[in-house]
């Protein structure tokens, strides 16, 4: 099976795995974590970062960071991995849905400050949704695929209606708008390193914030809010978030390799490019001038998409539809979701994401790009 996004383990993983067995040093305390920390927070451009037991973990961190409430809500894509709503769900806040835009299915934001304009209102410093005076006090991109929206006109909007950003920048680790880092502009931004990123710890996330009061207090409900180095005490609810030094020992590996992975996404992309170029109604996902993104899963439009699913998978060369959008799920159904057209529908309906690990040989591509072919002939 040619995988669609499988881990590439070929750096120091097992030098660093085994330091840790060897010393003892496999649970949620060791120098890894320290160092993927640190390392993360370069790598982003952020003052700070706490690693989590997931990218899922990260989020819902965040928002109880924020004080999100039971009656609130947390605007969010309609096309995102169900992560992203979970963690809402998990504070008790509902999400607000906003479709999608048909070309670079990033959150469009003609609908959102439409939806903002015309829904909503303005009292006691806050937002306010005005058909059942419900809170909105956040706003949660989703850096999907790892491209990015406008996101000088996204900060704009945040501020003009109050709105507090947390970044899902989960599948855009090397992802840039005008050279800024995914994950910086929001108060704070996520990462995950589940095993078909970019980069693995098997399972992992990361916050990062430039807030110190914030990263503090990220690690501190992360570790079940432990107040006592030596006595257990706590001083709140906490959680069981931490990642442990054995992952964090593979992420340092990983980082390590992070520049040969991106530029290899970059090639794969560009391959698939050339190949795909004039083959039926194939298009790719549409990137303005001012991201640089990291080609995390490299996915085409097209409306022979079950044709082309089956002939790759048949043939062993891994391929996925888009994710399912979230109103169509049955526990989100009944949750707000402001569009025109349901844009998300179509791009669901049309869109198939094709094998991209960063070890895939150019000979593998070019057997990917000649069974795609092979449907339109």
């Amino acid at each position: 099976m040619l995988l669609l996004s499988g881990p590439n383990m070929g750096g120091n993983e097992i030098k660093y795995v085994t330091e840790c067995l060897e010393t003892g040093w496999v649970s949620s305390v060791g120098s890894y974590v320290d160092k993927f920390e640190k390392m993360a927070a370069e790598f982003a451009g952020t003052k700070y970062a706490v690693a989590t037991s997931s990218g899922t973990t990260a989020l819902h961190t965040c928002l109880i960071l924020l004080g999100i409430q039971p009656n609130d809500y947390v605007i969010a894509p309609n096309i995102t991995f169900i992560a992203t709503l979970n963690s809402i769900k998990y504070t008790g806040a509902s999400p607000l849905l906003i479709d999608t835009d048909e070309h670079s299915w990033q959150m469009d934001l003609n609908l959102l400050e439409e939806f903002l304009q015309n829904e909503t209102e303005q009292k006691e410093n806050g937002c306010y949704y005005k058909k059942d005076g419900r809170r909105i006090p956040a706003i949660m991109p989703v850096h999907v695929l790892g491209n990015m929206c406008d996101m000088d006109r996204l900060l704009l909007l945040a501020e003009q209606y109050n709105l507090t950003i947390v970044e899902d920048s989960t599948e855009a680790l090397g992802s840039y708008y005008k050279g800024r880092h995914a994950g910086s502009f929001g108060l704070m931004g996520t990462f995950s390193y589940n095993g078909n990123k970019i980069i693995t710890t098997g399972g992992g996330g990361m916050i990062v914030t430039n807030n110190e009061a914030l990263a503090k207090k990220a690690k501190h409900l992360t570790t079940q809010a432990k107040s006592d180095p030596f006595e257990y005490m706590h001083d709140q609810i906490g959680y069981n978030y931490r990642l442990v030094n054995v992952a964090a020992a593979m992420g340092v590996a990983q980082m390590e390799q992070l520049p040969g992975f991106l530029q290899r996404k970059k090639e794969i992309i560009a391959f698939y490019k050339n190949q795909l170029a004039s083959v039926g109604d194939i298009e790719f996902q549409q990137v303005s001038n001012d991201v640089n993104p990291n080609w995390w899963m490299p996915t085409i439009k097209t409306s022979r998409q079950k044709d082309v699913l089956k002939i790759l998978n048949d043939h062993q060369m891994q391929s996925r539809p888009f994710w399912v959008p979230m109103n169509q799920l049955s526990m989100f159904k009944d949750d707000l979701y402001y569009n025109k057209t349901d844009r998300s529908d179509f791009v669901y309906r049309h869109c198939l994401s094709i094998p991209c690990s960063t070890n895939i040989s150019n000979q593998d591509l070019q057997n990917v790009c000649n069974k795609i072919k092979e449907v339109f002939q």
